[in-house]
């Protein structure tokens, strides 16, 4: 799948990447900032003003106006908000292309921040966050976070805290869009059925004639942790499930150990026939879900599983998955090479899928080029993913699968003195 690039004169990178046998087109526009860059004070600013942003703009002053324009053409838009990145985009059949650009250079470029929108979107936030704090499952996962990356930006949940969203004002929007929303520090992808004169069309909507061009201000500060022992982060919550997340510090993003670690995530539990799947749903029967995922940061990452269980049964399924991450390090009963070619083909799959969805498309070119400068052709991650030996997976299972690298956050209806059971399990 070939891509080209090209660099308008305001510094803004764009991707265009032609996709055969499909009619539609997603324009995605990546800005290079996220929550990792907030400071105490600020947290949750990148995800509110990825909220404000769609209540109106200079052309589509209110949030209907903005919505009745999109859904006039059949197509979808929406925006994210990371910890490394922001992201904006539309989807919509390939002649409308020119509508979905200039919607998005104004989002970014002309929102309106109005101070009534402002103080509305603020509650709505503060429900937003108190949303996940009742969805145990999803809670769990930002414990995890906060247990392996502590109180620094990492650590943080990207929504913020009622106390920081109440505290945001109009002008922290105006310093950050400033600072942070500048052409260089974005890059846009535009994939599926698109024609020669794309970048003549976005030069059209995003060179604006009174726009301050300034330059890419990355405020990336690598973080180093260091663990001696096992970390438990343990929650009260009155739920019919206990949840729990177990994992361990594994690389950075651009590790050349990346796609060893992916394939180890999908024999542990990264499909319905991964080694956790069978062991703790199908053959025990303890979770309706059970999976392993890995998480790669410009800095740090990790490979973490998760469960949903009987509160009676989660110290037994956590047993089972420390059991498992022990046992895929010994070589006498370590993975088989049927077992490494399934999970290879499975990824190599997963990436076909995907390549057929020009939203996809636009998502994994963009974060590629925004956080590495490059990016990886589809060709190349299949080469990659082949290459991997077992060796090369074994070796991963050996640095990372320590006891005292070992990470859990625990959600349910406990008690104080429970906590002794999972700290056990941990020893």
């Amino acid at each position: 799948m070939d891509y080209s690039k090209n660099i308008l004169a305001n510094g803004l990178t764009l991707l265009t990447v032609p996709m055969a046998s499909v009619r539609s087109v997603t324009a995605l526009l990546m800005v290079g900032v996220g929550s990792r860059y907030e400071t105490q004070a600020q947290r949750g600013l990148a995800h509110f003003l990825e909220h404000m942003v769609f209540k109106g703009t200079k052309k589509y002053p209110t949030s209907l106006k903005l919505a009745a324009a999109v859904d006039g053409i059949g197509a979808e838009f929406n925006a994210f908000t990371g910890k490394e990145y922001t992201g904006f985009y539309v989807k919509a059949a390939k002649q409308h292309l020119p509508l979905a650009l200039e919607i998005l250079a104004e989002l970014v470029f002309r929102p309106l921040l109005e101070l009534q929108e402002i103080e509305k979107e603020r509650g709505v936030i503060i429900e937003e966050i108190k949303m996940y704090n009742d969805q145990p499952m999803a809670k769990v996962a930002l414990d995890f976070e906060t247990l392996l990356y502590g109180q620094t930006a990492l650590g943080w949940e990207t929504v913020g805290t009622p106390a920081t969203i109440s505290q945001i004002q109009r002008t922290d929007f105006l310093t950050y869009l400033k600072r942070w929303y500048q052409p260089k520090n974005m890059v846009m992808a535009i994939a599926g059925a698109v024609s020669p004169q794309v970048p003549s069309l976005a030069e059209k909507y995003f060179l604006l004639p009174s726009q301050e061009i300034g330059e890419r201000k990355t405020g990336f500060k690598p973080l180093a942790f260091s663990q001696q022992q096992p970390k438990l982060h343990f929650r009260f919550k009155k739920t019919e499930q206990a949840h729990f997340c177990l994992g361990v510090r594994t690389f950075k993003r651009a590790s050349k150990k990346r796609y060893a670690l992916a394939v180890l995530a999908t024999i542990l539990g990264g499909n319905m026939s991964s080694r956790l799947f069978m062991e703790i749903r199908e053959k025990r029967g303890l979770a309706y879900y059970v999976k392993t995922n890995s998480q790669l940061y410009l800095d740090n990452g990790y490979l973490m599983t998760q469960a949903g269980t009987a509160i009676d049964k989660a110290g037994e399924a956590v047993a089972l998955t420390l059991k498992e991450y022990l046992k895929v390090k010994k070589r006498t009963a370590a993975i088989k090479s049927q077992e490494l070619k399934k999970a290879k083909e499975y990824l190599k799959g997963k990436l076909i899928l995907d390549l057929e969805d020009s939203q996809e498309v636009a998502g994994m070119y963009a974060e590629d080029y925004l956080l590495e400068g490059k990016v990886r052709s589809p060709d190349e991650i299949i080469s990659q993913i082949e290459a991997v030996s077992l060796e090369d997976v074994l070796a991963v299972t050996e640095q990372i699968f320590r006891p005292e690298k070992l990470n859990l956050a625990v959600i349910g209806p406990y008690k104080a003195g429970d906590r002794r059971q999972f700290e056990n399990i941990l020893k």
